[in-house]
């Protein structure tokens, strides 16, 4: 599944499944801003079916903000947890969960944010398309010639 995300480059995006796409679809346009970062931040917290029904717990529409308490709520999993650190990483270029913490507690919650941590596992695929949502500019460059193409 896919659909058009960017005219200029004719763009598609792909998607884990119809519930990822329908998620996407309905909660982008109550983000505040349909910017890159919403995008990425909605793309992201459709993956997993866990993230898409305790969305309130993550994010704040009215608001616009982040959620980063949700990560200690008894629904999250290992897997939810990576889409949550990793839609947090691209929405503000950071490690919000860590605000806070001390000490050792503050280094294993940044460990966390790594990308042989949020990567290593089956949404590595769709992680790697929220990167190409967020970072458009870059994935798809309209001259390749810096590339040597």
């Amino acid at each position: 599944m896919a659909i058009d995300i960017n005219e200029e480059n004719n763009r598609a995006i792909i998607f884990k499944n119809q519930e990822h796409e329908m998620f996407y679809k309905n909660y982008l346009p109550k983000c505040r801003q349909q910017d890159v970062y919403h995008k990425a931040l909605v793309y992201c917290l459709g993956i997993s079916g866990d993230t898409r029904r305790n969305i309130e717990h993550i994010f704040d529409f009215e608001k616009g903000s982040i959620k980063p308490k949700c990560l200690k709520e008894g629904w999250i999993t290992s897997g939810s947890a990576r889409v949550v650190r990793m839609a947090f990483n691209l929405f503000c270029n950071g490690t919000p969960s860590i605000r806070g913490l001390e000490g050792k507690a503050k280094l294993e919650e940044c460990q966390h944010y790594t990308v042989e941590n949020l990567f290593c596992c089956e949404y590595a695929v769709y992680f790697w398309e929220a990167v190409k949502v967020r970072y458009p500019d870059y994935c798809f460059p309209i001259d390749l010639s810096a590339f040597g193409m």
